[in-house]
Formats: C-alpha cells, structure tokens, sequence
C-alpha cells in the first residue's frame, strides 16, 4: 500500500489573526505554530508544508510567567572572540517586542528547510493594525 500524500494547493491557504494581548508566550507560540505546520487540518503531513499564514499583532502585550521577565536571558554571539552578548526579556521587550514571539515560534519549528519556510509564513506586528486586510484573515482564538 503506498503513502497518502495529499495535495497541499498554495493558494487555498488561509490567513489567519491571534491577538497576543495578556497572552502567555509559549501558550501562544503553540498555537502559532501547529497553524503554521497545519497540524490543525486534516491535510497534514509532517513533511510537507500543509499550513496556513498567520499574523500576530500587540506582540508587545505578551505576557512571561514568573521571573522571565528579569531572568531570562537571549544570547548572541558575533563569532568573534569575547563576542557574547547577553540580553534579558525586558531589553528585547523594549526593543524589539516582535522578536519574543518569532524566536519562541522559530524553537518549536522543525530545525531545517521546512522550518526556515514556515516562519516566512509568520508576520509579527507591535500595535493593533497590520496591512494584510485584504486577505480577509480569520480569527485564531487563543486558548490558553
């Protein structure tokens, strides 16, 4: 018997919307991206890109539990030495607040060229407005 593998037509995919405001971060990044594999549809293979695109606004209202918010630390290093450099939550939050949500959504993506397609389905917006209206994106509800 051979494999089923269904026909992922690109331009049926969906737009979808998630409002981050008082959400969890790893909550959120959950959801964000079992809809970006498409583990929520009946098409879904772990190989093939079977998702939707999914847009996130108020990434700056996301919400860490306990001390994360002081404690955790983002690391980056320049590949030179006595290149590390180490940022806490509160610093990206004030920088970039867009980036909490692709790097925790980027970690639970499969770590190869599929992942790397995945994200470029993700558009992450500070503020309440985004310019993909015209794609008319239904509501993800958060439920956590």
């Amino acid at each position: 018997m051979k494999t089923f593998l269904p026909k992922v037509d690109v331009q049926r995919r969906k737009w979808r919307v998630i409002d981050a405001d008082g959400a969890v971060l790893g909550r959120l990044a959950v959801q964000v991206a079992n809809a970006l594999r498409g583990k929520d549809t009946p098409v879904y293979t772990a190989h093939l890109d079977a998702g939707d695109f999914v847009v996130v606004i108020n990434a700056e209202k996301v919400v860490l539990t306990g001390k994360k918010e002081s404690d955790k630390e983002f690391m980056s290093y320049s590949g030179w030495k006595g290149g590390e450099s180490y940022r806490t939550v509160a610093q990206v939050r004030a920088a970039h607040p867009e980036r909490l949500v692709m790097h925790a959504v980027k970690g639970m993506l499969p770590k190869n060229r599929l992942g790397d397609q995945l994200l470029t389905k993700l558009k992450v917006y500070v503020g309440a407005t985004h310019p993909h209206t015209a794609q008319n994106p239904a509501t993800l509800t958060y439920a956590g």
